[in-house]
């Protein structure tokens, strides 16, 4: 279901002009208009959901799928040295548009991008603490 309001919702439908790079029932695969590099390609599913919290299972796994399929042709047809796939949910984790999307972002062999995180250093005990709450 679209939501009238949601520019991702608008640009998944075909309702604003993009650099669609492919297309189904389910997902709208476009070029990113201010790319990190050469190809950066947003997956935006075609049904609205704010983040990956209330995204079905179903369409999860269909854009890891196309996620694939096109970091594969990223590195056929512009032969990248790797890939990010880059998703935030909530404001707290830099979500910005809120309509789940996945980010393919090539990367390139001194691109001067930096996609990282500064690591902690939690104890053993803090480590076996928050395995007890999430392990399943």
């Amino acid at each position: 279901m679209k939501k009238d309001d949601c520019i991702f919702c608008k640009l998944a439908g075909g309702d604003i002009p993009t650099n669609t790079i492919y297309e189904d029932d389910s997902f709208r695969a476009i070029l990113d208009n201010g790319p990190a590099t050469r190809g950066h390609t947003l997956i935006i599913p075609k049904d609205h959901s704010d983040d990956l919290f209330s995204l079905p299972d179903e369409t999860a796994a269909g854009a890891i799928k196309l996620a694939k399929r096109i970091a594969d042709r990223m590195k056929e047809k512009l032969s990248c040295d790797g890939v990010n796939l880059v998703q935030n949910n909530g404001t707290a984790a830099g979500q910005t548009v809120m309509h789940f999307h996945l980010h393919v972002i090539p990367r390139y062999t001194n691109d001067g991008q930096r996609i990282l995180w500064k690591p902690t250093e939690p104890s053993t005990e803090e480590l076996r603490q928050v395995r007890e709450e999430l392990a399943f």
